[in-house]
């Protein structure tokens, strides 16, 4: 009998240790790996815009503090908030790729004009369900702003019946490219400097009589790019940015005007100018 309680006494002795034992240790280093997730998650912007690819930076910072996500993963904070992430969790922060939300429409109400009054739910998507919107190009912005609604930043607006982008204040979050119905909003790189202000994908005999600054498929873009950075693709020019050394060559040809300087279009919109 004596040895029984003697090695039950033993047992709970070595499980009472043990318990101590893993509650300092989840104590102390609990309390650090707390203490580096809120680090981390104050390297973060707050934008919870999932460019990254997480629901939000509260997920990313988790996933970065369990060594399961790169430094550089997030879009608006840039190079300085990978830096800053690289010091907290180890290894190189690598660069962000930087880019910016592109609206590729040019057909403002001087462009173009509108085949019907639409009566209903002011949004592009309810727009959109109705024969494909109130434009006579049915390629085009529907310009409700549903885009405007979800930038966390306000970087969208909607003028002479386009949405607009701010490119100082774009934080290339990508909202706006999953919301637009039309899917005619792209990010682009922060130093490109054309871009193509045209969606329709119609020969250009149609194009020509429903917006005055839509791509008429011409290629004359495409013939005066020695690099290869830009192509006809059915009936619509675009660009490769991976090719593009930006000469702006492309820009100059364009007959039509849908080729328009990205960095300095209409003071931040991708219209093209005063169209």
């Amino acid at each position: 009998m004596y040895e029984i309680l003697k090695a039950v006494a033993v047992l709970f002795g070595a499980g009472l240790l043990a318990a101590v034992l893993l509650a300092i240790t989840s104590h102390f280093f609990g309390q650090k790996s707390e203490e580096k997730l809120a680090n981390i998650r104050n390297c973060l912007p707050g934008a919870n815009c999932g460019a990254c690819g997480f629901a939000g930076c509260d997920s990313y910072a988790e996933a970065l503090a369990k060594g399961e996500a790169a430094a550089n993963l997030c879009i608006p904070g840039g190079g300085t908030a990978a830096a800053e992430i690289a010091k907290l969790i180890g290894g190189e922060a690598g660069e962000v790729d930087k880019r910016v939300a592109f609206v590729h429409c040019g057909g403002t109400v001087h462009a173009t004009e509108k085949v019907a009054e639409f009566v209903g739910m002011n949004t592009c998507r309810g727009k959109n369900l109705t024969f494909g919107g109130d434009g006579v190009c049915k390629f085009g912005c529907l310009g409700c702003g549903d885009c405007a609604d979800v930038c966390p930043v306000e970087a969208i607006e909607v003028k002479d019946g386009i949405a607009r982008v701010k490119r100082d204040e774009c934080i290339g979050c990508g909202r706006c490219v999953t919301e637009c119905p039309k899917h005619i909003i792209s990010l682009i790189p922060l130093d490109a400097k054309a871009a193509v202000a045209c969606s329709n994908k119609q020969k250009g005999a149609a194009v020509r009589k429903l917006c005055k600054v839509g791509c008429i498929a011409c290629r004359k873009c495409e013939k005066s790019c020695e690099y290869g950075a830009i192509k006809v693709i059915d009936d619509l020019a675009v660009i490769d940015y991976e090719k593009c050394v930006s000469c702006g060559k492309c820009i100059e040809v364009c007959p039509v005007g849908c080729i328009v300087e990205a960095s300095a279009a209409c003071k931040g919109c991708s219209c093209g100018g005063d169209n």
